[in-house]
């Protein structure tokens, strides 16, 4: 994927107007259909509207048209000259948190809405601090609404302080604040004159302009094995054997040592193949068949690494858990921990404190974590989970549990 592509999540306080945002982007960047801008104004109309509700262009189940909200991460996107763009609009009910853990797990940026009659909500710090939990280090910052307090500059300038007082105890992350109306358009594509003591730049312009480093690209190859390739032999293939997937992180290419762990067998990459021919390397995010010099021993959940730096063998770890079903969590209780393409027994069996998303403050003692709770605990596996530290590399530092229901109860990231 080109370094070129922005993927952004929008995030914030329910009807803080993330949808509207959004909707109204695609409508000005012509990033929406004809027949989904008419059904978007019909459905406006039916209801006693005018013109086109831009919420109705993202909120495509039935149960969102009908409550007025967002309730999965409805995935849109849209180019313009400069940058393509690929956007999350999470839920901003609490019930749906975790749907924001999804939609910024695999985003470079999020938007944070903030309705400016309101000001910062605990649902706007929660979502703030789990994107940045989850490696986002770049921050917009929509003060949305601004028409509901009469444009107001002393308003906007209260809010912005507010954010990024609060971002700023976070550390290492980049706050970007604009004072926008989604809903009567400004500054999102278009200046305002109701706002001229702005002089920044406008949303479109900002995500457009904004750089953002791919981490994946940077960091040291990984390569978890999906599937062994053991095609019928042929004239053309007598003996092939290949291991399928995606790299994680880092690039691979012809003639590389690399290592396969947790075995620790060594072997050279002899080639790497996809359906559209053969390459001389490969990068992150790209989906490829390697093969090796040696007939090693793989089978799926084994990771490929380079020689020079491969990643840790480990069955005991800290970890950042964001806790997300609604059974509490149990100390000592059998969870599934699904790692990559690799699957685990594993249990927690402490927790070392939770914390407060208002404060930031650490709590402790604690012998729980409830729907929505972020906390540090340590986990035991059954066989070795082949990881780095999550601040180091997402792709490789990230988990989700998974209890006895076939539930997805907890996304985890890996402490150093």
């Amino acid at each position: 994927m080109s370094s070129n592509v922005l993927r952004f999540t929008t995030a914030g306080n329910v009807d803080d107007g993330k949808s509207t945002l959004i909707g109204r982007l695609l409508v000005e960047t012509q990033g929406a259909f004809e027949d989904q801008i008419e059904g978007a104004k019909r459905e406006n109309e039916r209801r006693g509207g005018k013109g086109i509700d831009f919420s109705l262009l993202t909120d495509g189940l039935k149960a969102e048209r009908e409550q007025g909200i967002t309730i999965d991460v409805a995935y849109r996107y849209f180019a313009t000259p400069k940058r393509k763009f690929i956007i999350a609009d999470a839920p901003g009910h609490e019930q749906y948190t975790r749907n924001l853990v999804t939609s910024a797990s695999n985003s470079d940026l999020a938007v944070i809405l903030i309705d400016a009659r309101n000001g910062i909500m605990t649902q706007s710090r929660r979502h703030t601090f789990i994107a940045y939990l989850l490696g986002i280090r770049h921050f917009i910052v929509a003060v949305n609404k601004m028409d509901l307090v009469n444009f107001g500059r002393d308003r906007y300038e209260e809010i912005k302080r507010d954010f990024l007082d609060f971002i700023n105890r976070l550390g290492g992350a980049e706050a970007y604040c604009i004072p926008i109306s989604a809903l009567e358009g400004d500054h999102v594509t278009e200046p305002s004159e109701r706002m001229s003591w702005y002089t920044g730049p406008k949303m479109l312009e900002l995500l457009e302009s904004i750089q953002v480093d791919d981490p994946a690209y940077k960091a040291p190859f990984r390569f978890a094995v999906q599937l062994v390739s053991r095609p019928p032999a042929s004239p053309e293939f007598p003996d092939f054997r290949g291991y399928m997937g995606r790299v994680a992180s880092g690039s691979v290419k012809v003639g590389d040592r690399v290592v396969v762990l947790p075995s620790g067998a060594r072997s050279t990459v002899t080639g790497i193949v996809t359906r559209d021919g053969n390459l001389n390397a490969a990068f992150a995010r790209q989906s490829v068949t390697i093969t090796l010099a040696d007939d090693v021993d793989i089978s799926r959940g084994d990771m490929l690494a380079l020689e020079d730096g491969p990643p840790a063998s480990r069955t005991d770890f800290k970890a950042t858990l964001c806790w997300m079903n609604e059974r509490k969590l149990r100390l000592n209780h059998r969870y599934v921990l699904r790692h990559t393409t690799k699957t685990v027994r594993a249990i927690i069996n402490e927790i070392d404190h939770r914390l407060n998303v208002n404060t930031l403050e650490r709590e402790s003692p604690v012998t729980e974590l409830q729907t929505n709770d972020i906390g540090q605990v340590r986990i035991k596996t059954l066989q070795p989970v082949i990881c780095d530290p999550y601040s180091v590399n997402r792709q490789t530092g990230g988990f989700i549990l998974i209890d006895e229901n076939n539930d997805t109860v907890a996304a985890g990231m890996i402490e150093g």
